[in-house]
Formats: C-alpha cells, sequence, structure tokens
C-alpha cells in the first residue's frame, strides 16, 4: 500500500498561483477565512520569510521543481499560451527536477492542476497521472485540460475539480505497494475574480471592509489596461478584491477535502505535506495591483517576492511552530532529497534517460528546521549550520532585475539603466 512509513513518507506538494504572504488567517490576516491552511500550520511549520525565485509564475515553478535559479533554467518570464500548451517546447527538458528523483527511487508520481512549464498536454517523465490544465490560467468553468494526453474540458468549477481528482488519485495510490508523489497545483486565487466564484464563498465577503489589503494611489510605475483598470487587476477594485479572497476561502476547503482523504485512508502521519504559492501578489499593497509585474520597471517588493510555506507531517515534525528564517524556492529540492533521505544526487537527464551529476545548485537543505535533526551532508547538496544562517542571502531574478536580501537589507539593480534601491529593513 502506499507508503505508511514515516521514514519513507508519501509527499503531497500543494501549490496556489499569485498568493500574497499576507492571504492567509495563521499569517495575521484577521479578514480571510483560511480555517484548513491555518489548521495546518498549526499541525506544522509555517515558514514567516519564505521567498520566490522570480515573481512572476513560470520562472518561479521552474526553480521550484530545479532548484536553480532563472539564470541557470533559462526560464525568465511567464509562459504565454502558444508557449504553454500543446504546440510549445518543454522548458526543462534534459534539465533535473526533484520529481525525477522521487521517480527514481520508487514513487509514483501525479499532477492535478496548473503546470505552465511548456509541454502540458504529455506527462512529464515518471508521472503515472497527469490532468494538467491546457495553459496557465483562464476562467475557473469550462477550463481546458489534459487528462493524461487527452484534451477534456472541465464544465464544472476547477478548484473543486483539482480536488476531485487528487483525491481520486488518492483512492487508487492507496492501495499501491509504492509511495506516492502528488502535485496539486491551483489556479486560484489569480484572476478572473469577478463572477468566477461560487456565491456561498463570494457572500463571505460582501461587507468586508479589506483593512488588510490597503489602497494606496496607484504606484507610479503601474501601467493601465485599456480599459483604465491596473495591469494585474480589474475595474472594480472591491469587486476584484471579493473575488480575489473568495478563490482563496473556495482553495481552502478544497484543500481541507483532501488532507480529510488523506486521514480517511490513515496516511495522514506517513504524508509529507508542503504548501506554498508560485509568487506573492500585491492586490494594493505599495499602490500596485499584480506582482513583479504589476509595474514597470518590474518590483521586487516582498508582497511579490515573499509566498506563503507551510509543512506538516503530524509525528515526526513538531508542530505549532514559526520560523523566520530567510529560505527561498531554491532551498526545497535539497530539502526533499535529505528529508527522504534519497540516494540519488541531482542529475541532468539526456534525450536518452542517461544522466550526469550538476553541483551548481543554491539551494541548502533546511530539514534541521522541520524535524530537529542534522542535515544529512550529500555530494553537490550544500546545507546550512545556524551560523551560516546568520550571513543568508536570498536571490531573486526577473528579466534584467537582480534582487539581494538579507534579514537586514535589500538591493534591487536594474539593468542597464536603474533605478536601482538599496533598503535598510531595520529602519521603521
Amino acid at each position: 500500500m502506499a507508503s505508511r512509513d514515516p521514514a519513507r513518507p508519501n509527499v503531497l506538494l500543494i501549490l496556489s498561483d499569485d498568493q500574497g504572504p499576507w492571504a492567509l488567517g495563521c499569517a495575521g490576516n484577521h479578514e480571510i477565512r483560511t480555517p484548513h491552511l491555518d489548521a495546518l500550520a498549526g499541525r506544522g511549520v509555517r515558514f514567516s520569510r519564505f521567498f520566490c525565485t522570480s515573481p512572476v509564475c513560470s520562472p518561479a515553478r521552474a526553480s521550484l521543481f530545479t532548484g536553480r535559479l532563472p539564470s541557470q533554467h533559462g526560464v525568465h518570464d511567464w509562459l504565454a499560451y502558444h508557449h504553454a500548451g500543446h504546440t510549445g517546447l518543454d522548458f526543462l527538458e534534459g534539465q533535473p527536477l526533484f520529481t525525477d528523483l522521487l521517480a527514481d527511487a520508487g514513487y509514483r508520481l501525479g499532477l492535478s492542476g496548473k503546470w505552465h512549464l511548456g509541454a502540458n498536454d504529455r506527462p512529464r517523465r515518471g508521472f503515472v497521472h497527469w490532468y494538467a490544465h491546457e495553459s496557465g490560467g483562464g476562467p475557473y468553468c469550462g477550463a481546458p485540460m489534459y487528462r493524461n494526453g487527452t484534451r477534456v474540458a472541465e464544465p464544472g468549477y476547477l478548484t473543486d475539480a483539482l480536488a476531485d481528482d487528487a483525491e481520486a488519485f488518492l483512492t487508487t495510490q492507496a492501495d499501491a505497494p509504492e509511495p506516492f508523489y502528488l502535485s496539486l497545483h491551483f489556479t486560484a486565487p489569480h484572476k478572473p475574480w469577478r463572477g468566477q466564484h461560487p456565491k456561498q464563498y463570494t457572500d463571505m465577503y460582501r461587507d468586508c471592509a479589506f483593512e488588510t489589503c490597503p489602497q494606496p494611489p496607484a504606484h507610479p510605475w503601474q501601467p493601465l489596461d485599456p480599459d483604465g483598470a491596473a495591469v494585474g487587476g480589474e475595474p472594480d477594485t472591491r469587486e476584484a478584491l471579493i473575488g480575489y479572497f473568495a478563490a482563496t476561502t473556495a482553495m481552502d476547503a478544497a484543500i481541507g477535502r483532501v488532507l480529510a482523504s488523506l486521514e480517511r485512508h490513515s496516511l495522514t502521519e506517513s504524508t509529507l505535506v508542503i504548501f506554498t504559492s508560485d509568487n506573492g501578489f500585491n492586490a494594493g499593497h505599495h499602490g500596485i495591483w499584480g506582482k513583479g509585474n504589476g509595474t514597470f520597471p518590474q518590483n521586487m517588493y516582498d508582497s511579490s517576492v515573499m509566498v506563503p510555506f507551510l509543512v506538516a507531517q503530524p509525528g515526526r515534525i513538531p508542530g505549532g511552530r514559526t520560523q523566520a528564517e530567510l529560505l527561498s524556492q531554491y532551498d526545497v529540492l535539497p530539502t526533499l532529497v535529505d528529508y527522504l533521505a534519497l540516494d540519488s544526487a541531482p542529475a541532468t537527464y539526456s534525450a536518452d534517460g542517461h544522466a550526469a551529476d550538476r553541483t551548481d545548485l543554491p539551494g541548502r537543505s533546511f530539514t534541521d528546521l522541520l524535524d530537529g535533526s542534522t542535515p544529512r551532508p550529500r555530494p553537490g547538496l550544500p546545507t546550512a549550520t545556524e551560523p551560516e544562517r546568520d550571513r543568508v542571502v536570498v536571490y531573486d531574478e526577473y528579466g534584467p532585475v537582480r534582487m539581494i536580501r538579507t534579514a537586514d537589507w535589500k538591493y534591487v539593480h536594474r539593468y542597464p539603466h536603474g533605478p536601482h534601491e538599496l533598503y535598510d529593513l531595520e529602519v521603521r
């Protein structure tokens, strides 16, 4: 049956789309309703300063799976439909993903949701189940999908359909002899918002003051759509906020169903659950609607480059903790290799499937922050001791823009003309 061994756990990665670090109840937002994610944080660890590698969809997703920066993996911006769908390239071809390492270790892999890294119509190496969005976004009802290579239309509300698909995958894997890995990638709470989400969720926010989403005057770099709306937003700001919050709460309810399915199959204690987002989102913070590309030139505000990050495995990861160490998406691959005790070092796969070791990974394992253990050194996978964490630098990239950030300082460099920015983050 699917792994019942906490030392060799199944893995459930839940990925939201455009979720700001502020958009969780457990992060201190008293207006948004995310009871299931709040409970997940209570059973595990919430990382309060976790960064994406690029404040836009595709580069951040590529970094999450490869453990590499955009300048290394080559995906520098979001992939438009004609690049992301069935006619598109596989932008990660020949590059090792942590899913390759899981497949090599005998895991059965599944995807339910948004891939957005090219070649969405066909399963990646090692995946036995592939239910992928045709492109990277669009309406929440009638979404174009690919199920194991066949194009289908999803008539229902996509957030619920993805949860249904995930539950079905868990049911089939519960009796399989191998451990499973499931990528559950929601399109929520990405736009569109108005008229897209069930009334039961939008009604929750009809009287909301949205104090947690300040709406200062538009940022001077915020471009406008032809209809006058801020790029990344919608013409009616209040309706957009209602839709954004409703999309998040609907996703939370769907996640609750999937976590309940783990419990029904007695898989909770033997499944590592990770929840995060591809990139942040502003929703009015700093006078911006959008993320890094909500302004031109691109911005590197924390609300764009920070993301929620929750991890839980009851019985192995002590719960109810918040960690403030600076971590990044490129740290996930070495952490999974370490935490799961995978034997394979990252490899580059050629067309014939042969592998060659790579040692150019910028990340390091944070297993010790999860379960209190000492990270196990592995070839090509750097780890960190506590003194090294005091000097940690987080890197972000978006096109010609670079950001480096420590706990106290942030520098943003825009090649070739600027403007450049230096922030003393300790000044209040």
